[in-house]
């Protein structure tokens, strides 16, 4: 199992999470549904953060994310608005500063990636449409390595030909059938036609999980 977590519940500034428990498979695209405030960025920040702010168990290929910091991280992509890039800095520089921190990074990949995503490498981040910045990101976790894609609400505002062609790079990635992506929705549509599973999560409590078609 890719991905599993095990009674989860939240301390700290993270508190609001609750019990939360489901697994992962390598190979699919999983959803996280719930309206604004259900929990569903906080949960990803449990899994991303240094500062571990819950009990329970999170496991990335079988091992606790908890033993290695830095093992996790190597391996998983994390795609957000708030992702701290350098925004006066092209995008070919943050590739050449922020992917020596990865032992897999592939420097001609993600210029590859960026040149087939329509990306300027020599554009700063920082004047990126949000969709490019989308873009951006998506291309430097494929050019390390990641085993698992944490999306937060990454095709909100999307146009429906952009997110169509999101949707293809996502199955791209878990074609090989060795990486998953993990992506919060409040876009029921997407949830139900786009996800092989979906959680349902409401006032940070899971209440539902299973196949997309038996969850919504």
């Amino acid at each position: 199992m890719l991905l599993e977590l095990e009674h989860v519940t939240g301390i700290g500034k993270r508190k609001f999470l609750s019990d939360i428990s489901f697994s992962l498979p390598a190979g699919y695209l999983m959803g996280l549904a719930g309206k604004n405030g259900a929990g569903k960025t906080t949960l990803l920040e449990c899994i991303v953060s240094r500062k571990k702010q819950y009990n329970g168990i999170i496991r990335l290929n079988g091992e606790d994310i908890r033993t290695d910091y830095r093992k996790t991280m190597q391996q998983i992509g994390f795609v957000s608005d708030e992702n701290p890039f350098l925004f006066d800095y092209t995008a070919r520089q943050n590739g050449e500063i922020f992917g020596m921190a990865y032992e897999n990074w592939d420097m001609e990949l993600f210029l590859e990636l960026l040149k087939r995503m329509d990306v300027a490498a020599g554009q700063k981040v920082g004047n990126l449409s949000r969709g490019q910045f989308i873009k951006f990101q998506t291309a430097f976790a494929m050019a390390h390595g990641s085993v698992l894609y944490l999306l937060d609400e990454a095709t909100a505002g999307m146009d429906p030909v952009f997110r169509r062609e999101f949707f293809c790079i996502l199955h791209e990635i878990i074609g090989t059938e060795q990486a998953s992506v993990l992506m919060t929705s409040h876009i029921e549509t997407e949830i139900s036609q786009k996800m092989d599973y979906v959680a349902v999560l409401e006032d940070g409590k899971l209440i539902s999980f299973g196949e997309a078609g038996d969850t919504l």
